[in-house]
């Protein structure tokens, strides 16, 4: 028998230490409420569970973004109510005014009242906000203006791009392309020297190289150096040189001047002149032909803006004057994700996208256009509530969702975060009869070295 080292008290401390440990654990979920209170928990289900909470936190906000759409577009319909409700009054004047009981002077009186009501429905259309952000003026859609240049700006120029505005039509018929010369393959190199090519009678000084190689790219990097609104590039494989204009159209066209043989060597000739030509648009405005002159390009990528001079016979578009549309959209977020977002535009409402500025009472004649006028009016306006009527039905549609993906994906969440109270409390009584054991055997193992005592006696 031995009392130095109680062996049986060992086993038991470590026992009851163990059970002391489990019961802490318990203890702690218990009052807390989660399975997982840190990493060494559950690993594994920590990583888990986060990823899990950012996507519910980002349903949940998808949810509100898509009811602040819904407030915008309830803000804007709203607007196009009392729009409605003008139209029909303008359009009962103009009926008023197309009989011929009434004379010039009464006509004068009712198209006093006109005047004023196109005036509100332009403030409507400029001043309806929500959050500060304009939603009738074009800033949130399609946006017409009729100025006195004949300008149209498109987001992107397209041989099918098709716009409505208002109640004029703008039809892009051919694209613009920029004057390109790509020259012969080069076949031989110029001599030691200083050497001039005139380009659109600007004068492009280079110094030729040891091979056409260097000689040709010396030119090009003149050229585009010189800034005149050509581009030039040369392809060492064809041994050809690429001249491109910077504008579109024929705004970018130039010509390229013989000189002493030099071009000719350069493969950019086989005359005494050449010239490259650009396309300009072409498309109708109403049913008037138009073509673009003074090509400008901005922007990057595939949001390009063109802004395009539009003319017919005799440099006029009757009595349109010019037209600029611009799109743009309102992307509303109603996803947890990047790229999970759907795009609402509203039209711009003023009367000049309406058909109606200048829509005049004050004749019999003139108020019997004005009726036809209103009634497109109508149309329009009756068009875009219908489209605002149907993005809102769809985010009411898209918040169900966002509401039953967040239920659930919470729901899993809990499962792997939270705590099951039955079970642990079972483990947690468990643990406190065991404790409750430890401590007993602790106290009789320690009793036991003191049969050793008999020995003694």
């Amino acid at each position: 028998m031995r009392i130095n080292t109680n062996i049986s008290a060992l086993n038991t401390w470590r026992g009851l230490t163990n059970t002391d440990n489990s019961l802490s654990k318990s203890l702690e979920k218990l009052s807390s409420g989660s399975r997982i209170n840190r990493a060494a928990d559950d690993a594994a289900g920590l990583a888990i569970s986060e990823k899990m909470r950012g996507q519910i936190k980002g349903l949940n906000q998808a949810s509100r973004n898509a009811q602040d759409g819904i407030s915008m577009i309830q803000t804007a319909e709203g607007a196009l109510n009392e729009t409605h409700s003008i139209l029909q009054r303008m359009r009962e004047l103009a009926v008023q005014a197309s009989n011929d009981t009434n004379t010039d002077s009464d006509r004068a009186e009712i198209q006093k009242e006109m005047s004023q009501l196109k005036t509100e429905v332009d403030r409507i259309s400029s001043s309806t906000e929500f959050n500060t952000k304009k939603l009738l003026n074009g800033d949130a859609g399609t946006k017409v203006a009729y100025e006195a240049n004949t300008e149209v700006s498109f987001a992107q120029i397209n041989n099918t791009d098709s716009v409505t505005a208002g109640a004029k039509a703008i039809n892009i018929t051919t694209a613009a392309t920029k004057a390109t010369r790509t020259g012969a393959a080069i076949t031989a190199n110029l001599g030691a020297g200083t050497y001039n090519v005139t380009v659109n009678g600007n004068v492009i000084t280079f110094t030729a190289g040891a091979d056409w190689d260097a000689t040709a790219n010396a030119f090009v990097t003149a050229l585009n150096a010189a800034k005149v609104g050509i581009t030039g590039s040369y392809n060492a494989g064809g041994d050809q040189i690429t001249m491109t204009a910077d504008s579109w159209g024929t705004a970018g066209n130039f010509t390229i001047t013989h000189s002493a043989g030099v071009t000719n060597t350069l493969g950019l000739t086989v005359a005494a002149d050449i010239s490259a030509t650009g396309v300009d648009i072409a498309g109708t405005i109403d049913t008037l032909a138009a073509t673009g002159k003074g090509l400008v390009l901005t922007g990057a990528g595939g949001t390009n803006a063109v802004t395009v001079t539009m003319t017919t016979a005799g440099n006029t578009v009757a009595a349109h004057g010019s037209v600029t549309v611009s799109k743009s959209v309102v992307n509303l977020q109603i996803g947890a994700n990047s790229g999970q977002d759907i795009s609402v535009s509203v039209s711009s409402m003023a009367t000049v996208d309406l058909g109606i500025k200048n829509i005049d009472a004050s004749s019999q004649a003139g108020a019997k256009s004005a009726v036809t006028a209103l009634d497109t009016a109508i149309s329009l306006v009756s068009a875009e509530r219908s489209k605002l009527g149907g993005y809102q039905n769809r985010l009411e549609h898209t918040i169900n969702n966002l509401g039953t993906a967040a239920e659930n994906l919470t729901a899993a969440e809990s499962r792997i975060r939270d705590v099951d109270m039955a079970q642990e409390m079972m483990n947690f009584s468990r643990d406190q009869i065991l404790a409750q054991a430890g401590t007993a055997m602790m106290a009789q193992a320690n009793m036991k070295t003191q049969t050793v005592l008999k020995l003694l006696g």
